[in-house]
């Protein structure tokens, strides 16, 4: 409830006056004035000038020190002052004013459109009223609080529309079991959370016996990218992007060739889309963080006498352009007490739960994600510190005076030189980690029959989102090339550039092993390259000779069509198998 202060004497009464000059809830004393409203009332200019000085002494107050007596409307004072307000003329509502959803609302206002917001903790309310007021001089549209569920869907137009921002699982769940009692048939909801899209097709499903529509859009770029324009991805009911495709197109990402939002597909497509962007990411910072271990633990050997953050600013002007570089530039330039800060974080690094998601899913899809997934496991490593402590004293690696000796054979005392290395070899492998997020993609699109548009997912994550990057202009071209691509690494122009950059991502993987420098998701990245470009994989015969000898799998044979068995205990002679499973 938003507090209004007095002179000290306690108000016996407090009366709610709304008009369409104002934007922001105000608590006078007049009884009488309460009541007035323009249809009815000659006096109303009298009236909005008295208004607006009440406001203007409001806000004057609320940013002062001086303690004042706080007064507060009662639960049935407040549910009735709300239903009254109720006009249903927002054009969208939010429910869920955590910071990502507080950002997202402002930006909606912000583009022209007439918000309603509501949060179970009212104090979540009160501080996005209060921001507006402070932030709104430039905004197009409105924003207006509410404080009960019903006031606040009867604050909107007709089919309404409101976006969820809160946890992901029960929490969701808890919220439209609320919401629901007071929509409509032809209403939707969005779930603009992170998750699992099994729920999001489970709930429509729900809702759809009701004609409510649903929706899962996912909601990329962070506090920031929520507030000034973020990489939105709905999926759901081509009706339901009909009603709202307008509003999300607003307050999306701008980029050369249109805002980053786009219809992705039906059912939960549009959650799946995220936490595959998400796997990716954690994929990408993995990469980035291990080729500046490289930098630094050289530099430091060979006392570089520059400034690491220099060479991230000098990719970010070329082919490595992203966000994530430009950021890693910026944390490099940032010291306390003359020392980086970066040297004083805990090295633990955190994890929430679309990563492992990603890697659930690829699993059951049958299809290979090993640099994400190696990225998520050097995630897991870290958080075991204690551990990695104790063995730092036990475990041998390699001596000052060999690094010095595998530094100079690879040249990389020349740091030009080392620097160039790095940045071939994390676009190379940058190509096999966003190469595998969208092969899985492509799969489960296939499997859902979703039919997703890969260019245009690509298109999408070129601004707003965490992953955003130049280079993905040039998968969007691929796929605009070729929809079906099941892999980047078809692609003739990623040919060209893998083939360039493959020899020294190779000396890169393998000069940090001999250094004993852990580089996971590189070693992984070149793997995956090395696989793909093996016309017979000698393992694998192994391994199903191995599995058909423990557990008679049996086995297919390049010379000859059919399935086999041996006896391997004995002289191993292929018996043709015409009924296997």
């Amino acid at each position: 409830m938003n507090p209004f202060v007095d002179d000290g004497q306690k108000l016996s009464t407090l009366h709610y006056i709304q008009s369409s000059v104002l934007s922001s809830r105000f608590y006078g004393y007049s009884s009488t004035v309460s009541k007035c409203r323009k249809s009815s009332f000659a006096g109303y200019t009298v009236v909005k000038n008295s208004v607006n000085r009440w406001i203007s002494v409001r806000r004057s107050l609320s940013n002062t020190s001086t303690v004042f007596p706080r007064v507060f409307m009662t639960t049935q004072q407040q549910k009735a002052t709300d239903t009254e307000s109720a006009t249903g003329t927002a054009d969208i509502g939010l429910i869920g004013l955590a910071v990502m959803g507080q950002n997202l609302a402002l930006n909606i206002a912000e583009k022209g459109f007439r918000v309603s917001v509501y949060n179970r903790s009212s104090s979540k309310t009160d501080d996005t009223i209060k921001r507006f007021q402070l932030e709104h001089s430039d905004f197009l549209g409105e924003l207006e609080g509410f404080y009960s569920m019903e006031s606040f869907v009867r604050s909107l137009k007709r089919p309404r529309k409101v976006v969820i921002m809160v946890k992901a699982g029960s929490p969701v769940d808890a919220t439209i079991s609320t919401l629901e009692k007071y929509l409509e048939p032809g209403d939707l909801i969005i779930d603009g959370g992170n998750e699992w899209y099994e729920n999001t097709q489970r709930r429509a499903d729900a809702l759809s016996s009701k004609n409510v529509l649903y929706m899962g859009m996912g909601v990329s770029g962070g506090e920031e990218g929520a507030r000034h324009g973020p990489s939105l991805m709905p999926g759901g009911p081509l009706e339901a992007w009909n009603l709202v495709k307008d509003i999300l197109n607003k307050i999306a990402a701008q980029v050369d060739d249109g805002p980053c939002v786009t219809y992705i597909g039906p059912g939960g497509s549009g959650n799946y889309v995220k936490m595959v962007h998400n796997g990716i990411e954690y994929a990408d910072m993995q990469l980035i963080g291990e080729v500046y271990d490289i930098l630094r633990t050289i530099s430091q050997k060979n006392h570089f006498e520059g400034n690491l953050y220099e060479i991230f600013e000098r990719w970010n002007r070329g082919a490595l352009q992203s966000f994530l570089i430009e950021i890693t530039s910026q944390i490099l330039q940032v010291k306390e007490k003359g020392n980086l800060l970066v040297d004083k974080i805990l090295d633990q690094s955190g994890s929430k739960g679309t990563g492992m998601w990603t890697i659930q899913e690829a699993a059951k899809r049958g299809i290979p994600i090993s640099t994400i997934s190696a990225a998520l496991d050097a995630r897991y490593l870290s958080s075991f510190k204690d551990l990695r402590v104790s063995l730092s004293y036990q475990l041998h690696g390699v001596g000052a005076k060999e690094q010095n000796n595998i530094i100079s054979s690879y040249g990389w005392n020349d740091f030009e030189f080392l620097a160039s290395e790095l940045e071939k070899a994390l676009f190379a492998a940058k190509i096999c980690c966003y190469g595998q997020g969208m092969a899985l993609i492509q799969k489960a699109s296939l499997d859902e029959q979703w039919n997703l548009d890969c260019a245009e997912i690509a298109r999408i994550w070129k601004g707003g989102c965490i992953i955003r990057a130049r280079f993905l202009d040039r998968i969007k071209e691929a796929y605009k090339r070729q929809p079906n691509l099941l892999s980047l690494l078809e692609d003739e122009h990623f040919v060209e550039d893998l083939n360039n950059c493959q020899l020294a991502l190779r000396r890169v993987v393998s000069g940090a092993s001999l250094l004993g420098i852990p580089v996971p998701a590189l070693a992984s990245a070149l793997s995956y390259y090395d696989s793909f470009r093996q016309e017979i994989l000698c393992s694998s015969q192994l391994i199903q000779a191995q599995r058909d000898f423990f557990g008679a799998h049996t086995y297919k044979r390049l010379d000859k069509e059919g399935v086999f068995h041996s006896k391997w205990s004995e002289d191993g002679t292929s018996i043709p198998i015409h009924n296997s499973s």
